[in-house]
């Protein structure tokens, strides 16, 4: 069962955010990025005991530094979800933050190309660039691990499959929360309307405006159609009620199906990125844990 304030913050989200102008471009993405533009919730705005730079290179974003820094080699590079179309490294610090004291390392949060002013393949793109950056600025690959949500949980898959066919280093470790893996629509969605913040529908409308035309069908587009063979330790949340609760099972499967050490974990009837309510959400706090503990033993390992 949901936590008494679980079950309020996926009613809250259900009634603020479950009305999308799928068939209106220019609304959709307008009312996508006054929603998720920052955090409204008390609290949310809040950095105790983090240190933010912000970084305008050829990878933009921002670093932040917990005190006290417990690994000073290691480096989660955080990717932020937003359908492709908004939020930012900002409006994420709930989660970027947060991971930042519970691990003890430095975190890098990308800023990416959103569209439609930069479509398909830019975010994949920054992505992958972002990592390679960071692996060529003295972050061994063993040190850093990659984290994302919605979207930026596939453009975390994305990224591992693209360093893979590279020949390059891999990661110690991802982690996807609600990852968006696949965006071709062709299959059947478990919860059509228990989701609280988005219909099947709505995300067709929303990979409409990222694919700018182009095939839904590329892997840098839906991970989940390439081979996975080769990628690090996965750690996959979802809630059971929401629309990309089946793009983590099949993640999940294949991925095992691959030889790929995952661990899927199912949240109970909790909203999309639930993990941003950290504080005030039990299951929040408790997925920000589990988070932690998987990527310290992940980088201790490596």
């Amino acid at each position: 069962m949901p936590s008494i304030r679980g079950r309020l913050a996926n009613t809250l989200v259900k009634l603020v955010v479950k009305r999308w102008p799928r068939d209106n471009p220019t609304r959709l993405v307008r009312r996508a990025r006054r929603i998720f533009g920052e955090p409204k919730l008390p609290g949310f705005r809040q950095s105790t005991g983090v240190k933010i730079e912000q970084v305008s290179e050829d990878v933009r974003g921002e670093w932040l530094t917990p005190e006290p820094l417990r690994f000073p080699e290691a480096v989660l590079l955080y990717i932020h979800g937003g359908g492709y179309v908004s939020c930012s490294p900002r409006s994420h610090r709930p989660i970027t933050a947060a991971l930042a004291r519970r691990i003890g390392c430095r975190v890098f949060s990308l800023d990416y190309r959103l569209a439609p002013e930069n479509p398909f393949p830019a975010a994949a793109e920054d992505a992958v660039k972002a990592a390679e950056w960071l692996m060529a600025s003295s972050v061994k690959p063993g040190n850093l691990a990659l984290a994302g949500d919605s979207a930026g949980g596939g453009l975390v898959i994305t990224t591992l499959v693209r360093l893979r066919d590279l020949r390059l280093p891999l990661p110690a470790c991802g982690v996807c929360m609600s990852p968006w893996v696949d965006l071709t629509g062709e299959f059947t969605c478990t919860n059509t309307t228990s989701c609280a913040m988005f219909f099947p529908e709505d995300g067709l409308a929303f990979a409409k405006v990222y694919l700018n035309g182009a095939s839904a069908r590329s892997t840098l587009a839906s991970p989940l159609l390439a081979d996975l063979r080769g990628l690090p330790p996965l750690l996959i949340q979802v809630a059971n009620s929401e629309m990309l609760y089946d793009d983590s099972i099949r993640l999940n499967e294949k991925a095992a199906a691959s030889g790929v050490q995952t661990s899927l974990r199912v949240y109970d009837r909790v909203p999309h990125v639930w993990q941003m309510f950290g504080g005030v959400v039990p299951e929040a706090d408790q997925a920000l844990h589990e988070i932690a503990e998987f990527v310290r033993e992940k980088l201790t390992r490596a």
